[in-house]
């Protein structure tokens, strides 16, 4: 990653519009100032609305052992195709207070004060606000 502002992408590149998530796992993440702020361990998708909600993003301790788990709202996050890398526009000290959570204590994404706060914190348009339809879903038996 180029150190400092990146350079925009040519407009005139075609970039997938379509990507498996399970392509994603893994990919690293870092700011504008091509800091490194981890990778994204999971993404996480709003199964009424079908949308991504949010990325869960590694951070810290030592292949993968003792990392901090972050919930970053999937708006927040951009991909660069360039780079191969998602870039969140945040400095490691935002990062660093941000709620976090480790991996046998995820929060309870259903609060909606807990999730509201997790969306102010990175600047974030919280997604259930926009006007988006519902899915329908099947069942009441649990998860799958």
């Amino acid at each position: 990653m180029r150190k400092g502002k990146r350079k925009p992408t040519d407009p005139g590149d075609n970039y997938r519009q379509v990507m498996a998530a399970s392509t994603l796992n893994g990919e690293s993440v870092r700011n504008d100032a091509g800091e490194d702020l981890g990778t994204v361990d999971e993404i996480m998708i709003d199964i009424p609305s079908g949308r991504v909600a949010y990325a869960v993003l590694s951070f810290g301790g030592v292949l993968g052992l003792g990392s901090k788990l972050f919930a970053v709202p999937w708006n927040a996050l951009q991909v660069d195709e360039d780079e191969k890398c998602f870039v969140l526009n945040v400095d490691k000290a935002t990062l660093d207070s941000a709620p976090g959570f480790d991996k046998n204590n995820w929060p309870d994404m259903a609060d909606t004060t807990f999730r509201s706060q997790i969306f102010r914190h990175y600047g974030a348009e919280p997604y259930w606000e926009e006007e988006y339809p519902e899915r329908k879903t099947l069942g009441g038996g649990g998860g799958l």
